[in-house]
């Protein structure tokens, strides 16, 4: 008689598999909200949202890699990545909030960093959509990371 239960390794798979393809999807959305923003809003990205890029976009290529075959060692390349781009998602959250001085600011040309170009509710800004989905991306990177690792 055969045991039609999956094993607990292919379970721990499929959820870990999960994890990474949210933070995906997360990615996926981020990149294109920022795309939105700059290409059909026209609003262009100050200094700081150019450095948050440069993390956030190149996640929706390394993530599926590390999806198609599942491959769990792909939290060492993205979660550095997301890391880093929380740090400046949060830094430019604080400047834009004023808790940063605006001397500290490094957007020295083109559009200030300090700049509120959208104000949703009354506090939804820019930067902290960054750092919401930077955040989700590494609370899932790392849940990924202590799941797979049983």
């Amino acid at each position: 008689m055969t045991n039609t239960q999956p094993s607990t390794r292919t379970r721990t798979d499929s959820t870990v598999w999960m994890l990474v393809f949210a933070a995906w999807l997360i990615a996926g959305a981020s990149t294109l909200g920022a795309l939105f923003f700059s290409e059909i809003m026209q609003l262009p990205p100050c200094s700081l949202c150019w450095y948050q890029r440069t993390c956030m976009f190149p996640l929706v290529l390394i993530l599926p890699i590390g999806l198609f075959p599942f491959d769990r060692t792909v939290v060492r390349y993205a979660l550095p990545l997301a890391v880093v781009g929380w740090l400046f998602a949060v830094f430019h959250m604080l400047l834009v909030a004023g808790v940063i001085p605006e001397k500290l600011e490094p957007c020295i040309q083109g559009v200030p960093c300090s700049e509120r170009v959208i104000d949703w509710f009354g506090f939804v800004t820019i930067p902290l959509l960054s750092v919401a989905a930077f955040s989700t991306i590494i609370a899932l990177l790392t849940l990924t990371h202590f799941r797979g690792s049983k």
